[in-house]
């Protein structure tokens, strides 16, 4: 079984936030505390170390008392850079990428992706989820690495490629599927900061 301490997890906060009206979203107050802070207090217990994605606000990131690191790619270039930035600064065998927008994803997301990916021999394992119109759909923000797929996202953004399902279409892919009692809102992310608010509500 991979070990805890063989995974690195990186929290996905370096977007523009622009559906929220510019705003940093993983600063925005989800339930008393910062939606990054409360991400990362739920990845903590899963995972040996977290760092922080982010191109904003930086100083505020540090605050939480892990390390922060920008993307390397100019422009906002979306979540696969910070794919990249985590597996650049990653020191374990493995990384696992969750979003700062998803406060409810669950608590044992990474040892269910880590049981796939070893149990397939896989090189990703991607979480899949059920949908407000009961369909599964995958989640490629939510992502179990193996460290040597590195250089295969350096060429492919260096490239041009920005999607996530088109780089990992190009390695061996086990989907996971959240799928139990109690999954059905933990995949649910906020845009805005309605959808925010009302992930706020039991």
């Amino acid at each position: 079984m991979i070990s805890r301490d063989d995974i690195t997890g990186v929290i996905l906060a370096g977007g523009r936030g622009s559906r929220m009206g510019g705003v940093d979203k993983g600063l925005q107050n989800f339930n008393g505390m910062p939606l990054a802070l409360h991400t990362l207090m739920r990845l903590g217990p899963q995972v040996g170390e977290v760092m922080i994605n982010a191109n904003r606000n930086l100083s505020a990131y540090e605050a939480f008392g892990v390390p922060v690191w920008p993307d390397g790619l100019s422009d906002y270039p979306g979540p696969l850079a910070g794919f990249l930035t985590g597996l650049e600064r990653c020191e374990t065998q493995f990384l696992v990428t969750v979003p700062c927008d998803t406060p409810l994803f669950p608590a044992d997301l990474v040892e269910r992706l880590a049981e796939a990916l070893e149990r397939e021999d896989a090189e990703i394992a991607m979480a899949a989820a059920a949908e407000a119109d009961g369909a599964i759909r995958t989640q490629p923000v939510f992502c179990l690495l193996r460290h040597e797929l590195m250089e295969s996202v350096v060429q492919f953004t260096h490239a041009g490629g920005r999607k996530i399902d088109a780089w990992t279409a190009t390695h061996k892919t086990v989907v996971v599927p959240f799928d139990r009692p109690g999954d059905a809102r933990a995949f649910a992310n906020a845009n805005t900061l309605a959808e925010l608010h009302q992930l706020e509500r039991p």
